[in-house]
């Protein structure tokens, strides 16, 4: 079973269990996010297109990592004007693994949140006696 998903301006072919490195969406690690821009669905040899989207279809996948990716630099150089520039940029990514594709019943699919797990501090005041 795979999909053709649509997320930041591009459109990916995903299937269950794949890691997948788009473009940067809000979301902490372990979140679970839910993508309804679906496109189309093959299910053994099922397939079902949309017009433009598929109709209450889902696919959930979990934050694995927020990264950046690699520096780009730009030059421009006009000839015989003695004019430079140069310029950096590195594009924000997020490492997401799919947990689930859901052919209908997406419209009821809610994200789950990360447990935010408590660090517990020492009093520095405080001697072990």
């Amino acid at each position: 079973m795979f999909a053709i998903l649509k997320t930041g301006g591009k459109q990916y072919k995903v299937a269950k269990e794949e890691k997948l490195l788009i473009e940067k969406i809000d979301g902490n690690i372990g979140d679970e996010v839910v993508f309804n821009d679906i496109i189309m669905i093959n299910d053994n040899g099922k397939t079902e297109i949309g017009s433009p989207l598929v109709k209450d279809a889902a696919v959930v996948a979990e934050v694995i990592k927020q990264t950046r990716g690699p520096k780009i630099t730009i030059i421009y150089k006009r000839r015989r004007k003695n004019s430079r520039r140069k310029q950096g940029h590195k594009q924000d990514l997020t490492l997401v693994k799919i947990k689930n594709i859901a052919a209908s019943g997406g419209s009821k699919i809610v994200a789950k949140k990360a447990e935010i797990k408590e660090v517990k501090k020492r009093d520095k005041n405080k001697t072990n006696d």
